[in-house]
């Protein structure tokens, strides 16, 4: 078996983790477009808080760059960059064609490219290969794909403990170098031969978890309604062995929101119109709405609540992770701030690029000035500031209370 030289294209959420389980074994070349992000893990730091300085210092001669001419002497490529979707809903491939073809203008003779972005079926030896194929006509090269299953922020369920879907097809050369590598990052390899299965398998996933938090929003919503107490609710339907617990909440982030749209787009190439794929996407959503009119109305309860000084607490998509792609607590925060000025924010783990651009008082000093406190993400740092608040006779208003 030939010397194997891994490349990593995309050092976010999924591509860092990669690259630093496998700087360990072997001579990676870790590849980003932004020079931001590329400065910023030369430097050791993490925007994602997720490693730490120690993690990210480099082995076996190991490479951070954002000149892609530095991926050239790889031979082992893995693709980890965003596929978001467009204003219409409709998948958005633009950073993997991207990626494929600057690849393309590297690969060699018997170099393995692996796919490990969600995206529909076919994507990989459809779209991928061909842009390939299209600018190395003579080159004999092996694709696949591998879905990532990084859950930000859960250090339980971390890469080298989640079992790993590793998809290519070929020969039995191939296929022990692939698992060579992915073994380095997973302790438990799980195989298969079928590419658009994985790719399907991986929209699944998500979409499952998706309706299934979809339908307690809904039940949670029907029992404000109704007046009806949710918790003694889901407290009794928990005693039957086989009910699942899913709890209500505010769904956001890269996955969640976008991949039952992916799963839907595949369906309606094939001609078949899904009827619940996107089923719990118009509920999730309209979260946003049934939360800002919940603070809205304990607002208007305390006598003069726009003279008050009144704080935000927590404004990513979840708890303990600094992402706030397709945050709804951002949106809510926005439109709280429509209504009153006077509305500030506090977040301590999210972005510093968005505490920047969005003016965020991240000085817990000044904070615990405020007189009313909305929670929207409990962070462990939020948990902790409320305690505090709540002996000094803070008002607190938790509209997700519920969860």
């Amino acid at each position: 078996m030939k010397k194997i030289f891994p490349c990593i294209i995309g050092l976010g959420y999924v591509g860092l983790p990669l690259f630093v389980s496998l700087k360990k074994k072997f001579k990676v070349i870790g590849y980003d477009i932004s020079k931001t992000r590329v400065k910023e893990l030369k430097k050791y730091e993490d925007r994602n808080k997720e490693f730490n300085r120690n993690d990210l210092k480099l082995k076996n001669r190991s490479l951070i760059t954002s000149d892609h001419i530095d991926i050239k002497n790889s031979n082992f490529y893995i693709v980890t960059v965003p596929t978001p979707i467009k204003k219409n809903k409709l998948p958005d491939l633009r950073h993997i064609k991207s990626s494929f073809n600057i690849i393309s203008k590297y690969i060699k003779q018997g170099d393995i490219v692996f796919l490990e972005s969600t995206v529909y079926p076919g994507t990989t030896l459809e779209i991928c290969k061909k842009i390939i194929n299209r600018k190395k006509k003579n080159i004999d090269f092996f694709i696949g794909y591998s879905s990532e299953r990084i859950n930000p922020g859960d250090k339980i369920h971390n890469i080298k403990n989640i079992p790993k879907v590793v998809s290519i097809d070929s020969n039995k050369k191939i296929i022990s170098t692939v698992k060579n590598v992915y073994k380095n990052i997973s302790k438990r390899i799980v195989f298969t031969k079928k590419i658009n299965e994985a790719e399907l398998s991986k929209l699944i996933e998500n979409t499952q978890r998706d309706l299934n938090i979809g339908l307690m929003n809904e039940i949670m919503i029907l029992c404000e309604k109704a007046k009806l107490d949710f918790n003694e609710v889901i407290r009794l339907a928990n005693t039957k062995w086989n009910f699942l617990n899913f709890k209500p909440g505010l769904v956001g982030g890269h996955c969640l929101p976008v991949d039952p749209y992916y799963l839907s787009y595949y369906a309606k190439k094939l001609k078949f119109n899904t009827k619940i794929t996107l089923a719990a996407r118009k509920t999730n959503n309209f979260m946003e709405q049934f939360i800002l009119k919940q603070v809205i109305l304990e607002l208007k309860k305390l006598e003069s609540y726009k003279k008050k000084k009144i704080t935000v607490m927590g404004l990513t998509y979840k708890s303990n992770v600094p992402d706030h792609r397709n945050s709804l607590a951002v949106n809510i925060y926005r439109k709280l701030k429509k209504i009153n000025k006077n509305i500030t924010a506090y977040d301590p783990i999210i972005e510093n690029s968005f505490i920047k651009e969005n003016n965020i008082n991240n000085n817990l000093k000044e904070i615990m000035k405020s007189e009313v406190f909305i929670i929207l993400v409990k962070h462990k740092q939020i948990v902790q500031a409320i305690k505090f608040a709540k002996k000094k006779k803070k008002i607190i208003i938790d509209p997700l209370s519920l969860i």
